[in-house]
């Protein structure tokens, strides 16, 4: 079975409010930044990614399962879980070769301009340093096509 998509909506927010709700799942990666505010998404959007303490239903909601949500940053809008910017910036750079790449560029453009062009308050693990070394020019310059 699979969810309704994001075109069924007026938000993707309130679409995957809609769908994921509740203490079993936090969203996380694209989901998160999405509900977030801080991507936009894509148009008709089906795919959701979750962390979860176990599988779910939907065949077009990527859980992953994990054994509790101890080591999760995550904070409660309404009744939806949701992975902190921090934990979602990190998580994706973590796996950066399986993360989508233009969500993660516009995500960190978005905050590097709310944060007067500065990543100042972004906690990046030192594993991960690397990488957002590499990405951060591009999410600077994103904005203004270069």
């Amino acid at each position: 079975m699979t969810t309704k998509t994001s075109g069924d909506y007026i938000s993707t927010r309130a679409w995957l409010r809609d769908i994921i709700h509740g203490d079993d799942y936090i969203l996380r990666g694209v989901s998160a930044l999405e509900f977030l505010q801080m991507f936009v998404g894509y148009i008709g959007e089906n795919h959701i990614e979750v962390y979860a303490k176990a599988r779910g239903i939907y065949e077009n909601v990527e859980y992953k399962v994990v054994g509790d949500f101890h080591e999760i940053e995550y904070i409660k809008i309404g009744n939806t879980l949701c992975t902190t910017f921090n934990q979602t910036i990190n998580d994706m750079l973590s796996d950066f070769d399986h993360s989508d790449e233009q969500a993660l560029t516009e995500a960190l453009c978005n905050y590097y301009f709310e944060h007067n062009e500065s990543f100042d308050g972004l906690k990046i693990n030192p594993e991960n340093r690397k990488t957002f070394q590499q990405i951060m020019i591009n999410a600077v310059n994103y904005a203004s096509g270069g």
